[in-house]
């Protein structure tokens, strides 16, 4: 496995891939829920990247960026022994340079759900990957579907720059528990994580309501709150796969989404209709 930590050792590692690259871009910390990416991305790809890096430019001031988990030497361990080809370390300098170029994320859907109250976080996200797109030049690149907003957001990207990569969501891993795995739940004592569970009670009692019938939203949206009554429930939301406001579920096309404090700590989760 090479470790590439500049732009000139990540190139030289790319241009000996004469195949097909699956690419798992992530901010380290790695659980079972990257691991499934990779593991994903080994079956479908000859050769597989991944890239741990912090990205300060999805941060808003007052976040958790200094706070936020490293840990760099497990990192490498669990790519190693997953047999991944290469992984990508950059620093801050590595990335971003002064007075530099953003990508401006759709003004609409950016500034909902996850952007209000992070407005330009998106911003944020879509430069750094599009950046990272532009050196791994991957095949396919993977994505956990628990950063539902991400993914679309990310999607609308490759297509709207007409980018020669396809977009892989994959399913939310999960503890036993049922909560959703993040690299957040670090900070979660035990008493907040068993509060926490009222995130995935709420979105599979919601699962339960719409296998017994149930399509008005606003009917499982407040479903939904009561179970949430012990978390500060940040928002709950119903939308189609574009993000838009839907009044009644569609089966193939819907999402619900969840965000929500306990404690200190920001969650999210989603389920995929």
């Amino acid at each position: 496995m090479v470790i590439a930590r500049t732009l000139h050792e990540l190139r030289e590692l790319r241009q000996k891939m004469n195949g097909t690259v699956g690419f798992v871009p992530t901010m380290g910390a790695l659980h079972e829920g990257h691991l499934s990416l990779i593991k994903r991305a080994k079956m479908e790809n000859e050769y597989v990247i991944v890239s741990t890096f912090v990205n300060p430019t999805q941060f808003l001031p007052g976040e958790d960026l200094d706070a936020y988990p490293r840990k760099e030497k497990a990192d490498l361990e669990i790519c190693r022994l997953a047999g991944v080809d290469g992984v990508f370390v950059p620093t801050e300098q590595v990335m971003y340079g002064e007075d530099e170029s953003y990508l401006c994320a759709p003004r609409i859907r950016s500034y909902t759900l996850e952007g209000i109250k992070r407005p330009g976080h998106f911003d944020g996200v879509l430069t750094v990957v599009m950046k990272l797109f532009n050196l791994v030049k991957p095949t396919k690149a993977y994505f956990g579907k628990k950063d539902a907003q991400q993914v679309m957001m990310i999607s609308q990207m490759v297509k709207d720059f007409f980018l020669d990569v396809e977009i892989v969501p994959c399913d939310t891993v999960r503890e036993k528990s049922g909560l959703a795995l993040s690299s957040r739940n670090a900070y979660l004592s035990a008493e907040e994580k068993e509060r926490a569970l009222a995130l995935s009670k709420s979105l599979h009692h919601a699962i339960k309501l719409i296998k017994n019938g149930e399509r008005d939203t606003d009917v499982i949206e407040s479903e939904m709150l009561k179970i949430l009554n012990d978390v500060d429930v940040e928002y709950v939301a119903i939308k189609d796969r574009l993000l838009n406001e839907v009044p009644s579920i569609t089966v193939g096309d819907t999402v619900i989404l969840v965000a929500a404090r306990v404690g200190s700590t920001r969650l999210i989760d989603n389920m995929w209709i």
